[in-house]
């Protein structure tokens, strides 16, 4: 549910959020009120649709050495052993032909899809040049071409490793940060509401942003445990709800969400043990996805989370460890824990009945702050995903939560 209302430049960020919460939540509670009790229809498209669905289309009409191409939905074995058949040649005339298909195409070589995103970006950087002085956009339409072109160009440059990207609507990207083919451990930060292809990475409140909230996550990785290799992947390669309101308070999004992350960890590269860091409506993304994703992940942490769209941590469906942590002034704590009628998203996560590991939060600055450097948050994320959930501090200093099982799930070890 993250989202950043605007609010006065004075004052520390929660405050606004908070606001924004209270504002939100009687009109909810009315939606929730008719949504109860009428049901409602609108179920937004997650399908390809402009240029990747083109290219898509493109790619299945395609033919190389007169053989017809996979079917991209094809399982990623599957396109893995269609790409390592291929000369380098050939995979890269594949991803020159087709970039946006080969750059999100679950199973291709992670380095032939950064090849291929940035030929992608690059196509997409000169499409988008003219737009900020389209004279039939208005002001506010020219300032948001301005940003679509500084994020596309910041996004194309060659030593950016994006993993995934689409262009069309408010876009879709996932980024890489450390080599994920030689990595002894792998982290997928999952953000919320709010997060887009503009949101993906900010100046102000940096850490609020994927792209702040993975390089935080590294460099505490880092220097928690530096003989570990890590690499971490800021992934907003879903359609979030825009902010806070009714497709925050259901899981139409964070189903199809779901499915998306379950594919890209499905897809990776190696055998390294994975985390999750799953943040606000991100959370219930990894609810949904918990009972699908593949053995390798060890660990599913939640923070700010608004539920998992499950009443217990056991009732997730996955062997991985859960954990969560809330900041003591974060105000996702004033939502209704609850899910009735498809609104809300279930039991509260850091409650003793749901049998998470909850770990200590301290030095979080509200409901955007877990990433803030220094704080207990992040050193403990840090710490779990080097692959070391011993040495976490719990939010209850007479908890064991980095050994004793407390969710009732099976464990296992990193």
């Amino acid at each position: 549910m993250t989202t950043t209302p605007t609010r006065p430049a004075a004052g520390p960020p929660h405050r606004g959020l908070r606001r924004g919460a209270a504002h939100a939540l009687p009109a909810l509670a009315v939606v929730f009120a008719l949504l109860t009790t009428s049901g409602w229809a609108a179920v937004p498209d997650h399908r390809p649709a402009g240029a990747l669905a083109a290219d898509l289309a493109a790619w299945g009409r395609g033919r190389i050495d007169g053989r017809p191409l996979p079917d991209p939905a094809s399982p990623p074995d599957l396109l893995a052993a269609f790409f390592a058949s291929l000369t380098s040649r050939e995979r890269r005339r594949l991803a020159r032909s087709h970039p946006l298909a080969v750059g999100n195409m679950n199973g291709a070589p992670v380095r032939l899809r950064y090849y291929a995103n940035r030929l992608a970006l690059a196509e997409a950087l000169r499409g988008e040049r003219a737009r900020p002085r389209d004279p039939r956009l208005g002001a506010e339409g020219r300032a948001e071409a301005r940003r679509r072109l500084h994020r596309f160009a910041s996004l194309a440059d060659g030593d950016r490793k994006v993993l995934a990207f689409d262009p069309e609507g408010r876009g879709r990207v996932a980024e890489v940060f450390g080599d994920l083919e030689r990595a002894d451990r792998i982290s997928v930060v999952v953000p919320g509401a709010g997060t887009d292809l503009l949101t993906f990475q900010r100046s102000a409140l940096p850490r609020a942003a994927p792209v702040g909230m993975a390089l935080a996550l590294r460099r505490a990785q880092r220097e928690a445990r530096p003989e570990v290799r890590t690499a971490v992947i800021a992934w907003a390669d879903y359609t979030a709800p825009e902010g806070l309101g009714v497709d925050a308070a259901t899981a139409t999004h964070a189903s199809a969400g779901a499915g998306r992350l379950s594919a890209l960890v499905g897809a990776l590269p190696g055998e390294a043990g994975v985390a999750l860091f799953c943040h606000s409506y991100g959370s219930v993304v990894c609810g949904l996805a918990a009972r699908s994703l593949p053995g390798r992940v060890t660990d599913i942490v939640v923070a700010g989370s608004p539920g998992m769209r499950a009443g217990r941590a056991s009732r997730l469906g996955s062997r991985a460890r859960i954990w969560a942590a809330r900041a003591e002034d974060d105000w996702i704590a004033e939502l209704p824990h609850v899910e009735l009628g498809g609104l809300g998203h279930g039991a509260d996560p850091v409650s003793p009945a749901f049998g998470a590991r909850v770990l200590s939060a301290a030095g979080a600055d509200g409901h955007t702050g877990y990433f803030a450097p220094g704080s207990e948050s992040l050193n403990n994320f840090a710490l779990i995903a080097a692959g070391d959930p011993s040495a976490v501090h719990c939010a209850r200093e007479e908890d064991a939560c980095g050994t004793i099982p407390t969710g009732g799930s099976p464990v296992r070890s990193a």
